[in-house]
């Protein structure tokens, strides 16, 4: 056998053997633990990069881990592969997505095959296969049939770079498209919206019931679903002769207290009233002026605290509830129509950008709610009536105090919460004019995208019988292949797609051109994987109760809204079926840092990708595989550089030595023993030691520090065998040793394990159907202890005593230790910290 450690004459070696075992593949197995592993599915975007294989290999380590611990794991693989990116490239390279997704799947394939990642292909899906996507159609039908599926004319994001509707979701803090990065517009569409709504709270609620998530992402999921309390008041519209009528315009407000200061109210841009109002008349010039100049704005922006307010008065007025007093209706950009009503109650004194509204275009600001340290207070302490139009502040004031000028509410408690605002909604509840109310910020899901590479709708549009769910039976709608994408088409310019019967009538009929939200394909693949070859069913629900939910799941902490939040949804709309038995998918999340270059994340629109083909030239996968682990712990971002990948090449190297000297000479019938001396008791103990210290860093995701410790066992190997001459060693504690360190690297460096193991070693089976080496954590004691010894804080010398010395013998050895030091000096003080340090103070 060699002593030099060769990759390239072993891994593709063992791949093919795993393959032909069938080692990865799994079935339900109801005499073992189970553990359901899981990265996020990848894009197939191309070549994989430095940030696919430390997220495929952290979950590679953690599966190969616990199935030596002796459970049953699945750890599946498949492609994210509908989408605008495929389409995209498609265009850019006069192609087909389907040969550009299909190729790509193929070239990672390979790729992950050469990592050695333990996969069971058996269980692959792609969302582009009609066996896959025919059951998001189906799903699609049934969130249908229990109406969480609507049809609606709704201002919607607009990319201009993508030519498609975007979610809510999909748009970047600074108003731009996820995918493309153009500035999104706002236009006005009928769409499909998934109405996860419905599910708010559960949504909110059930976060609570993930310890297993980082506070980060819960708190993440937990603002953007945006819970406020509140009330909905209704107020009364007038006509355009300022006459009361019988319509109402109802707000949505979390400090119904501050009604009585409301001196103006506004409408969202997009609010279906403002052409109403406005068309024919002197106002329609300025209002729409507004309009248009909001839909080339971002949410994000018109929204900021920072951004001048627009706006332009309607002619029109509502009458507040609490005092009857007109109102002035106008429109402004701030207001947005996905909070809310669309419609606010503007109560410029205690909410900033009302205020700078009011200032910019010279509109009341009547205080009605002032802390008690204010200047204002005492001036204003008891006032029922308005006797103060605008305040002197500088900034609104949005804090609890003390009500004025709100008639028979002036003197109670204002602010959230409080007294005034329960009393307010009271009094409107008890006269029809509003009520108790909560908001969420999370809107429903719009899905509608106007691209040809995604899931079709399974929807059909009939003049006779309006819009009719395509029958179960006709599943899949078939995504067709002659689509010319460079040209522009989509479904929409295909007639031999939408040209249809009625499936209800039998009449002539069009087909939804429209695809779905490929977050739609993402938000169920995780149970698919569990019945994934299954033709007749989404999957057997005996099945998913076995494996579910994913015990571990891995991941960008990019998808902390989009992907983990509609997957939450559609899990608890799937419970609702019957479909499965529990209500969240992932029961621990990790969210590992990102792969940098250079500062920047490393991605291939930004051209910053190291190709780990590179590497595995050179080193081998193995050695790619612990480097990348090595390199920092899971959860933080790392810096890549080339330099220490010798420094983990020269480890393994020499992990290899090691083990092949020991199985040569036990295969040569070497003897000895010495089981009592000093230096095999240590390498026992540092045995014991680093096999509890792997595994707690295992199932911690310390993955670096659990290689740092195999590390120190090696070292602690060779010291012994340099340290010991040949006929004196412990032969089968070295044995054991050697195999221990050939089991704690299997997960990292799988073919080098299975090399070791079987080759080198001598064993039958595989070392990956091996169980995880015990140990003994008394074992790993010892049974003395090393203290420095100070005297004014200087270490003069070291003391070795039994493990269970009590204080006092420590404390008068180690003065016996540094007699010299304190002779003819008074000794102050003798401090010892067990295990570590006897501090003496001489003087």
């Amino acid at each position: 056998m060699s002593r030099t450690y060769d990759p390239h004459s072993i891994e593709e070696k063992w791949q093919a053997e795993w393959d032909a075992a069938g080692l990865y593949s799994v079935t339900e197995d109801a005499f073992k633990p189970k553990k359901y592993v899981l990265e996020m599915f990848p894009y197939p975007s191309g070549d994989i990069h430095m940030g696919h294989v430390r997220n495929y290999s952290i979950g590679d380590v953690v599966a190969r881990y616990f199935t030596m611990r002796g459970m049953s794991v699945l750890h599946p693989i498949g492609w994210d592969a509908f989408g605008l990116p495929a389409e995209n490239a498609a265009i850019k390279s006069d192609s087909h997505p389907a040969k550009w997704t299909y190729a790509n799947i193929e070239k990672q394939a390979t790729s992950f095959r050469r990592m050695g990642f333990s996969y069971d292909w058996d269980r692959t899906v792609r969302t582009c296969d009609p066996e896959y996507y025919r059951w998001g159609q189906w799903t699609f039908l049934k969130f249908w049939e229990r109406g969480l599926v609507e049809r609606k004319n709704s201002p919607v994001n607009w990319c201009p770079g993508c030519k498609t509707v975007l979610a809510n979701e999909q748009v970047l803090p600074d108003g731009t498209c996820w995918r493309c990065k153009s500035v999104v517009e706002k236009r006005e569409l009928e769409q499909y919206f998934l109405k996860i709504t419905e599910y708010a709270q559960e949504l909110l609620d059930d976060l609570d019931e993930l310890p297993g998530w980082p506070e980060r992402v819960k708190a993440m999921q937990a603002n953007w679903i945006g819970r406020s309390e509140g009330a909905e008041v209704d107020f009364t519209l007038c006509d355009a002769a300022g006459e009361p009528t019988d319509t109402t315009i109802t707000v949505f407000t979390t400090r119904p207290d501050t009604l009585f200061g409301c001196s103006f109210f506004l409408l969202a841009p997009e609010h279906p009233l403002v052409r109403e109002f406005v068309t024919g008349t002197q106002y329609e010039a300025a209002v729409m002026d507004v309009v248009r100049a909001a839909a080339k704005e971002s949410s994000i922006d018109r929204s900021s605290a920072e951004k001048e307010k627009r706006g332009a008065f309607t002619g029109r007025y509502v009458i507040n509830p609490v005092n009857g007093e007109k109102v002035p209706v106008w429109v402004s950009d701030y207001v947005l129509m996905e909070y809310g009503t669309g419609a606010v109650m503007a109560v410029p004194s205690g909410d900033q950008r009302d205020f700078d509204f009011a200032r910019t275009y010279d509109l009341p600001i009547p205080p009605v709610v002032v802390a008690e340290d204010d200047m204002l207070f005492s001036q204003l302490s008891g006032v029922r009536e308005r006797v103060l139009a605008d305040v002197p502040w500088e900034v609104a004031y949005a804090g609890p105090g003390v009500m004025v000028q709100s008639g028979a509410f002036t003197g109670m408690r204002g602010g959230k919460a409080s007294e005034g605002m329960k009393a307010v909604t009271e009094w409107l509840a008890e006269r029809g004019q509003g009520r108790f109310s909560i908001n969420f910020r999370l809107r429903d899901w719009l899905i509608s995208r106007q691209r040809y590479w995604g899931n079709p709708i399974p929807a059909i549009h009939c003049p006779e019988c309006g819009l009719v769910p395509v029958p179960e039976a006709d599943l899949p709608v078939m995504l067709p292949m002659d689509v010319d994408v460079t040209k522009g088409e989509t479904l929409a310019d295909h007639p031999e797609f939408y040209e249809t019967t009625c499936p209800t009538c039998g009449g002539a009929a069009r087909r939804e051109t429209d695809t779905m939200d490929t977050f739609t394909c993402s938000s169920w693949y995780y149970l698919r994987y569990c019945d994934a070859r299954n033709d007749d069913a989404i999957w057997d629900p005996a099945k998913t109760d076995y494996w579910m939910p994913v015990d571990q799941y891995i991941g960008g902490i990019e998808h902390a809204i989009l992907h983990l939040l509609y997957s939450r949804f559609f899990t608890k709309v799937y419970r609702d079926m019957g479909l499965v038995s529990f209500a969240e998918p992932f029961t621990n999340l990790l969210t590992q840092g990102m792969v940098k270059l250079d500062g920047a994340t490393m991605s291939k629109s930004r051209g910053n990708v190291v190709a780990p083909e590179e590497i595995i030239a050179k080193y081998g996968a193995d050695t790619l595989r612990a480097y990348i682990l090595f390199m920092a712990p899971p959860d933080k971002d790392l810096e890549w550089s080339n330099e220490g990948l010798d420094g983990m090449w020269r480890f393994l190297g020499r992990a290899w030595r090691y083990i092949t000297e020991v199985a040569e000479e036990s295969a040569a019938g070497a003897s000895g023993v010495a089981a009592g001396d000093p230096a095999t008791k240590l390498l026992s103990r540092e045995r014991h030691r680093v096999v509890g210290k792997v595994s707690d860093d295992i199932e911690r995701f310390q993955f670096n520090t659990a290689l740092s410790a195999m590390m120190e066992l090696l070292n602690t190997a060779y010291d012994y065998r340099r340290g010991v001459p040949a006929g004196s060693r412990d032969v089968g504690l070295e044995r054991d040793v050697a195999e221990t360190l050939t089991l704690l690297l299997a997960p990292y460096v799988p073919h080098m394990a299975e090399e070791l193991w079987r080759e080198v070693l001598g064993r039958a089976e595989s070392v990956h159907l091996q169980s995880w080496p015990a140990w003994d954590p008394a074992a790993a004691v010892s049974d003395e202890i090393e203290y420095a010894v100070q005297v004014n804080g200087k270490v003069r010398a070291r003391l070795t005593v039994a493990a269970d010395a009590p204080e006092d013998v420590v404390r008068e050895a180690a003065l016996e230790q540094v007699a010299e030091h304190v002779e003819g000096k008074t000794v102050r003080k003798v401090v010892v910290v067990p295990g570590k340090l006897v501090s003496i103070v001489v003087g």
